[in-house]
């Protein structure tokens, strides 16, 4: 079933274990250590936001990742590059278990790589769709996280590193379910997405979709490419056997050019569709008309008679800034028939949150509650920005913190730090164990603060997050002019400091941001502040949300009416 089109585009042998080396393979498998513990997640977890250079303001690729899930801290790690031996190995580790499973050798020279971006201004973010479960590979070599830093490390462009992803694990074996990739550099923004062939047999099926320059895309735990020109090697990538794959495997058996991977691999479902691609619909309608937009949610509300897709890429109204996909990466669908703040279950103060379950029942009958863009189970989010016109090492930012994309200030980091700053390293955001020195914990303290007194509390934060994100928006013209008379290792170093100074000025306005919030919200009332201070003497009594007190007539009758005959009204 064809959607509708309007003007929106449709696609559609053991290592040799030298001191140097083993140096190199600890600091390798240290970095899997960290990303592997991250990448524990379940399902229905992390969003990545896509902006070609033409659909940006400046020109800048631009991509994101909120990476979810409960039970992990997040955190940033760093891999240094540089030449190896001719017979380095890299040993691979089992999943979560840290176990070696094998071993592959490594390249010539790497480059070096901070979190989700290298050197070379290529970044790296993923979701999982899952799809066909038994078309995992348990006994493969690689799983996702280690492909993809495989490839940051190796790469120089998103079209390198897509083909080095494919080609390792169709020479080591994929052991990971289905996932939808997005790789950018600085020209080029693409999806990837793969999977594996079943239990015992090596390789996957995969495609390569770039998204055209001025355009927006955008994936969220469901396979988003469906049919795909099978005649444009500028523009999509596949592997060779995707269709006769599924044939083999009764997934399909129509025409080459009506061949959907999406169909074949992951066959969609209500859940599916409404945990994860309603969050692709909500980023689109904030950039698209409207009315054009809504006109998909029939695939929203599991109409599939009606529409069974959404497009994977359209053309902006406008262009977009950094600070427009920041905001966007906040979502949770407000102003939309899928608003999260905008009925009883936002509670007294019209949170945006939700606990778990997703699902319950009631009278025998099944519920869901929506899944937003913006979550509290975020472990780390990101905002990639990749220019073209600038040399590499200031030409890459990524935007990072730890928790809730909507709960944080975003801190440049550049892709050239030699150094993690302290407030995102490991030792400082432990899961199990509070830590004042860890921008996890810092921005778990004040949103777990305002979660639940949401409306009451939210502009505080907004006053702290919009300050420092102006200020580092406003800072990166200083930045360009410092750097012009440098040679490259001094640009290197200041732009570590640079990085290190962003963190640290963050975690000191978070510290005074909890500070305020804990006198000004004392025993649920509300004293006025000015410049993040309480002015002393006054105080209000803002009660709950107007939504929640008319619910409250409407549940409890005549118990809460006051008598006509009472007089005054009086507060204690």
């Amino acid at each position: 079933m064809r959607c509708l089109a309007g003007k929106i585009a449709i696609f559609a042998p053991i290592e040799k274990m030298t001191n140097e080396n083993n140096m190199k393979t600890k600091r390798f498998l240290s970095f899997l250590v960290v990303t592997l513990a991250l990448a524990v997640t379940p399902s229905w977890a992390c969003t990545n936001l896509i902006v070609g250079k033409a659909a940006s303001v400046d020109g800048s690729v631009i991509c994101t990742y909120n990476c979810d899930g409960y039970g992990f801290a997040g955190s940033l790690s760093r891999t240094p590059g540089g030449r190896h031996e001719k017979d380095e190995k890299i040993a691979v580790r089992e999943w979560g278990r840290g176990a070696v499973k094998g071993y592959i050798p490594q390249v010539e020279y790497t480059y070096d790589v901070i979190g989700f971006i290298n050197e070379k201004q290529v970044s790296i973010v993923e979701t999982t769709f899952d799809g066909r479960l038994e078309l995992r590979n348990p006994e493969g070599l690689l799983d996702y996280f280690t492909m993809m830093h495989l490839g940051l490390e190796r790469a120089a462009t998103a079209r390198e590193a897509i083909v080095i992803m494919t080609n390792l694990v169709r020479d080591y074996g994929y052991n990971s379910t289905g996932e939808s990739i997005t790789v950018c550099d600085k020209n080029e923004a693409w999806i990837l997405e793969i999977i594996g062939k079943g239990p015992g047999v090596k390789g996957a099926v995969w495609v390569a979709v770039r998204i055209p320059d001025d355009c927006i895309s955008a994936h969220a735990n469901l396979c988003r490419i469906r049919q795909f020109p099978l005649k444009d090697p500028k523009n999509c990538l596949y592997s060779k056997d995707v269709i006769s794959f599924a044939r083999e495997k009764g997934y399909f058996s129509g025409k080459d050019e009506d061949f959907s991977f999406r169909d074949a691999y992951c066959p969609i479902s209500f859940s599916a569709v409404r945990y994860a691609d309603a969050r692709v619909w909500s980023f689109f309608r904030h950039h698209y008309d409207q009315a054009e937009m809504d006109k998909y949610l029939p695939y929203i509300n599991g109409q599939y008679d009606v529409c069974d897709h959404l497009p994977l890429y359209i053309k902006p109204d406008r262009k977009l800034s950094v600070r427009d996909i920041m905001n966007d990466m906040r979502d949770h669908y407000e102003g939309t028939p899928l608003d999260m703040t905008a009925d009883m279950s936002a509670g007294p103060w019209s949170s945006p949150y939700r606990p778990l379950p997703m699902n319950w029942e009631v009278d025998g009958k099944s519920y869901f509650r929506e899944r937003a863009i913006g979550t509290p189970q975020s472990g780390f989010t990101l905002v990639s920005q990749l220019r073209s016109w600038l040399p590499d090492e200031v030409g890459g930012i990524m935007y990072f913190n730890c928790d809730d994309a909507n709960m944080i200030a975003y801190v440049p980091v550049y892709c050239c730090v030699n150094e993690v700053p302290e407030a995102f390293r490991r030792e400082n955001n432990v899961n199990t164990e509070f830590s004042e020195h860890g921008a996890f914990w810092m921005n778990n303290l004040v949103a777990n603060m305002i979660y639940p007194r949401y409306s009451a509390m939210i502009g505080d934060l907004r006053e702290a997050q919009q300050e420092l994100e102006d200020f580092y928006a406003a800072d990166q013209t200083q930045v360009l002019k410092d750097i012009e008379p440098l040679t490259k290792r001094e640009r290197v170093s200041y732009l570590t400091s640079k990085s290190a100074a962003y963190t640290a000025q963050m975690m000191q306005r978070w510290d005074k941001l909890f500070r305020l919030i804990v006198v000004k919200h004392n025993d649920q009332i509300m004293k006025p502040s000015e410049n993040g201070a309480v002015v002393p003497g006054r105080y209000t009594t803002p009660g709950y949300d107007q939504q929640f007190r008319e619910q409250i007539s409407k549940d409890t009758g005549t118990r809460y009416l006051m008598p006509e005959s009472s007089g005054d009204i009086k507060s204690l």
